[in-house]
């Protein structure tokens, strides 16, 4: 049995632009989960209005 393991988890947040308003965007969780418990999060993602896929890290909106 294993006790860690990797869970992705993709949810649309609501983040908020000066230049183009509010934005829904699929943003998606790479999560490190011991015994059904999240530990840390080891990689987030987002989807662009374009498909592009772009690292959360480089992009910063206030939410």
């Amino acid at each position: 049995m294993k006790l860690t393991r990797i869970k992705r988890n993709t949810r649309n947040e609501k983040r908020y632009n000066s230049k183009m308003g509010i934005l829904y965007t699929k943003v998606t969780y790479i999560k490190e989960v011991i015994l059904g418990i999240p530990i840390r999060t080891l990689h987030k993602y987002r989807e662009t209005y374009y498909g592009e896929i772009k690292d959360c890290s480089e992009f910063n909106l206030a939410t």
